[in-house]
């Protein structure tokens, strides 16, 4: 399927990613509906302009409207909305999501789907320490990664479609991983940071140490203001993933706690350099 004008979306779960998309693919002139489950979000969004119109309840003559689903809900939400409500979406319609764990929500989700309709995970690594819809903003998908997961039973044209939908969004590099290879990046990139980011703001009472921060806490803390119930669900869902990034970091991290307590300068010296020169290569892309 080609985005092309009068292709419609559906954004099912309206928080700040979902409402972001809406609000992007908005402006850029396509009809965009809403199911979430507060009336106040749909509200919200009908009247700041993020979407045409919305609704609280799922039918089959709202659903079967839309040709593009984007579901942002959590893992295990998704799938029970696939199982329940699938019967209502049309034909040759494609499915897509924003969630942060793929191989146990990609294959399930394929495995039960109708074959009339098309399934291709997605994950925009983009987001803000906040939540809702009211905080909708479709810039954070500048400069930002989008990753496609197909997998053997996507078709070019499913895989191109979402791949589009990633360039009109406005993302600033799009790529495809596997499921497998996507949970073990993320495992690292981004499960392994919040958890670092969380270890560092509840090791040490930290009410008066606003007082005296540098920016190099504030910068390395900033994703510790976190989704506790969103973020317990992708940890165990990539549980196996997660806990092999943890023991990397933690051999790591003692590495470098011995050869100060040894003095090994030149070790340390050594890893620096090493963290130095892996760290360029971001600074390049930006």
């Amino acid at each position: 399927m080609k985005i092309i004008k009068d292709v419609k979306f559906l954004i099912v779960g309206l928080g700040l990613i979902g409402g972001s998309y809406a609000e992007a693919l908005t402006d850029l002139g396509y009809e965009v509906g809403a199911i979430t489950r507060s009336q106040k979000s749909i509200d919200y969004a009908v009247e700041k302009g993020l979407i045409s119109h919305g609704t609280t309840e799922v039918t089959p003559e709202y659903v079967s409207k839309f040709d593009v689903i984007v579901f942002a809900l959590y893992p295990k939400v998704l799938t029970e909305w696939i199982e329940k409500y699938q019967g209502y979406i049309k034909d040759g319609a494609v499915l897509t999501d924003v969630t942060g764990v793929k191989s146990p929500v990609v294959y399930k989700i394929q495995e039960i789907l109708r074959p009339e309709i098309e399934f291709i995970g997605a994950h925009p690594m983009a987001g803000k320490e906040v939540y809702g819809v009211e905080n909708a903003d479709k810039s954070i998908f500048r400069n930002a990664n989008y990753i496609v997961t197909p997998t053997d039973k996507n078709t070019p044209e499913g895989i191109q479609c979402c791949r589009e939908l990633g360039k009109i969004l406005g993302f600033k590099t799009v790529s495809e991983l596997s499921p497998e290879k996507h949970d073990e990046m993320i495992g690292f990139l981004s499960q392994l940071t919040h958890c670092i980011a969380v270890s560092l703001m509840t090791c040490k009472e930290s009410e008066n140490l606003v007082d005296y921060t540098g920016d190099s806490f504030r910068d390395l803390t900033r994703i510790a203001k976190i989704n506790e119930n969103m973020w317990t669900e992708l940890f165990l869902l990539n549980k196996d993933e997660l806990l092999s990034q943890m023991d990397l970091f933690v051999e790591k991290f003692k590495e470098l706690r011995d050869s100060i307590e040894n003095e090994d300068t030149e070790k340390m010296k050594e890893i620096m350099k090493l963290s130095t020169h892996r760290r360029a290569f971001f600074d390049k892309k930006q």
